[in-house]
């Protein structure tokens, strides 16, 4: 029997609200690299590898970071920053729900 949860994400999109690409180019990279230290319990991770939480990737050929939102949860000033970064950029957002599969019991 498979089973799944639904995981929110917020993506912030490297496209400003007029539709500008947003610069520097590895703004996605600095993001997620800052937040690279917050991870769920009992991972861990070198100091060269992003937070599950908080993902760069392209979307439709547009630098991203994905921020799921079981962040908010573990540190909510991490949330907060990220959510503000995109709000003082004037960068495009939105929301998806993903399923995953739940580890077995």
């Amino acid at each position: 029997m498979s089973t799944s949860a639904i995981v929110q994400q917020l993506v912030i999109y490297g496209l400003t609200q007029d539709g500008q690409r947003f610069r520097p180019s590895d703004w996605a990279e600095r993001l997620a690299g800052v937040l690279s230290p917050f991870r769920p319990a009992g991972v861990t991770g070198g100091p060269l590898t992003y937070s599950p939480y908080a993902v760069p990737t392209l979307i439709d050929g547009v630098r991203c970071v994905v921020v799921d939102q079981r962040l908010r949860e573990l540190e909510p000033l991490a949330w907060k920053f990220a959510y503000e970064f995109a709000q003082d950029n004037h960068l495009k957002t939105g929301e998806r729900s993903v399923g995953r599969p739940l580890a077995e019991e």
